[in-house]
């Protein structure tokens, strides 16, 4: 099944810490990975801004707000229990609690009052849809920010000529620390380049270990074949190379991908557009950063020294 909401792990977390011991954080993660049957894979989803595992986070502010509330509290780091608040609620029985089922609670409504005003929200947590705790909404956001970045830098890429790209597929590879990130590492080869070979990098000083580049600034609806890696291979083969690197604005077919997998004598990275803008957005290449958001969480190791 998907990783739950947040606050669907509230109720469970009161059941979890209904005998009135002492849990660790690590230990509900445990249990709640067998009871919602969570596959390997979902607990391995990171956020989109991949700082923290999505599991994890879901849990955390779970955990957050039910400490708002007073129905847990936290007698030592990253560990709970439950409070006589939580008892009374879970003898209630309630079929779900949410964000708008603790608003009942003064500390509580205190909590997403106290954050209304000139902060990171607009308005105040009471305005969040109870599916969704603040981080969601963060990430989410983020996520439809980055994408439309990359769909509009991959534009301005295709607004370039062919010799501009060449350049830029050269220049993200140093900016990605290749040829220990000096440019005169690199070259740019373009049409003197020897059968197609559009770029080169040489690893070390001396040139004994190089990168070779192909570099095709496509149509962004359009497919690079088999027949294209081909020739590439051949290239590379031409000039005893080992290691190759296709970057294109279009994408590659299944065929491309297969082939390229099969290929034992050299080892070929394959860049499609999306990949390419998501690099370049990673490596400021080509933007530059506009606002700045730091989310900041509490120096454990500050306050555990002596």
């Amino acid at each position: 099944m998907a990783i739950p909401k947040y606050y669907e792990f509230m109720k469970p977390i009161l059941e979890f810490l209904s005998d009135n011991q002492v849990y660790k954080r690590i230990a509900m993660y445990q249990h709640f990975a067998v009871k919602f049957q969570l596959t390997e894979a979902e607990l391995q989803e990171w956020l989109p801004s991949g700082k923290q595992l999505l599991f994890n986070n879901r849990v955390g502010w779970a955990l957050t707000y039910l400490k708002k509330a007073k129905l847990i509290d936290s007698p030592a780091r990253a560990s709970y229990r439950i409070t006589e608040l939580g008892q009374q609620v879970l003898a209630e029985d309630p079929q779900v609690i949410d964000q708008n089922f603790l608003k009942k609670f003064e500390d509580f409504q205190d909590f997403i009052d106290g954050n209304s005003g000139d902060t990171l929200f607009d308005n105040d947590l009471s305005q969040l849809g109870s599916d969704d705790s603040p981080q969601d909404i963060l990430e989410r956001a983020y996520k439809t920010i980055s994408n439309t970045l990359t769909s509009d830098l991959l534009i301005e890429v295709m607004n370039q000529s062919p010799s501009f790209f060449e350049k830029l597929v050269v220049d993200l590879l140093v900016t990605m620390g290749y040829g220990g990130s000096k440019i005169e590492n690199s070259k740019v080869l373009g049409r003197s380049g020897d059968e197609g070979i559009d770029g080169v990098i040489n690893e070390d000083k001396l040139g004994f270990d190089k990168i070779y580049i192909q570099a095709k600034r496509w149509d962004i609806d359009r497919t690079v074949g088999r027949p294209e890696l081909q020739k590439f291979v051949g290239a590379l083969t031409g000039q005893g190379a080992s290691k190759g690197a296709f970057i294109t604005t279009a994408s590659f077919t299944k065929e491309a991908k297969e082939y390229v997998s099969k290929q034992h004598a050299c080892k070929i990275v394959l860049i499609d557009g999306k990949t390419l803008a998501a690099l370049m957005v990673e490596h400021n290449l080509g933007v530059s950063i506009e606002n700045a958001y730091y989310i900041k969480k509490i120096d454990t190791d500050y306050f555990n020294g002596d």
